[in-house]
């Protein structure tokens, strides 16, 4: 028996995100989607005291209406000290800050990643590490891509050996379920709701955050506030 859950990379993405990749086998990131602008895969929201804020990460667009996200070159260096100072501004009074500080500074100030993807799975990979996330990791890239919303999801989970596909909520609009039907493969939806309320350091609560809101207010606790740990 094989889990597999196929998402696009996100930046710094929130604990829904990190729960699919703790429910399943391997977590694949298909970056052989289009780049959208506007979306997740370069920015991701926090909290602070005026409200919250995007974290959003510079990036090559002009005349590339159609690259892929795995193509998608970042345009310069300043986002990182200005990311890195922004999480230090607003979570500095976070009890587990200083616990975890030096894993985040190392993060973004040592970053030398110049395309998007790269960026995304320096953070996932660590931020696994940090919530103690052992699922295999790989890509879109490793597999051969088919034509088709549906087929392509089905024909990566074959070659990947999977007997079960986890998905996002969000892709019952378009999911052709008997596809996997017929070729054996259990389809299942992950839950998004009802999460239970953590510490915050501004109100009013925000579950739509980056993981490391979770993080830095909750430390060894994070756990408890997300679906796959209990």
């Amino acid at each position: 028996m094989k889990k597999v859950a196929i998402l696009q990379s996100n930046y710094i993405p929130w604990k829904g995100y990190f729960d699919i990749i703790n429910s399943v086998d391997e977590f694949i990131l298909f970056d052989d989607m289009q780049y959208t602008k506007g979306d997740w895969r370069n920015r991701n929201k926090i909290k602070t005291s005026q409200g919250l804020i995007w974290l959003t990460i510079p990036v090559k667009v002009k005349g590339k209406c159609f690259q892929l996200i795995k193509d998608t070159q970042i345009s310069n260096k300043t986002w990182i000290q200005k990311h890195w100072n922004s999480i230090i501004y607003n979570y500095a009074r976070a009890t587990y800050f200083r616990q975890y500080k030096e894993i985040f500074e190392d993060l973004y100030l040592n970053c030398e990643e110049t395309f998007l993807s790269q960026v995304n799975y320096r953070f996932l990979v660590n931020i696994c590490k940090i919530l103690n996330i052992n699922t295999k990791i790989s890509w879109s890239m490793d597999y051969f891509i088919v034509e088709g919303k549906t087929e392509r999801l089905v024909s990566i989970c074959k070659q990947a050996g999977a007997t079960e596909y986890l998905s996002g909520p969000a892709a019952k609009i378009y999911m052709d379920e008997e596809l996997f039907k017929q070729e054996n493969i259990k389809l299942s939806y992950f839950d998004y709701s009802n999460y239970p309320e953590y510490n915050q350091l501004f109100p009013s609560f925000e579950h739509g955050v980056s993981i490391i809101d979770l993080i830095f207010n909750e430390g060894v606790n994070a756990k408890k506030y997300m679906k796959t740990f209990k």
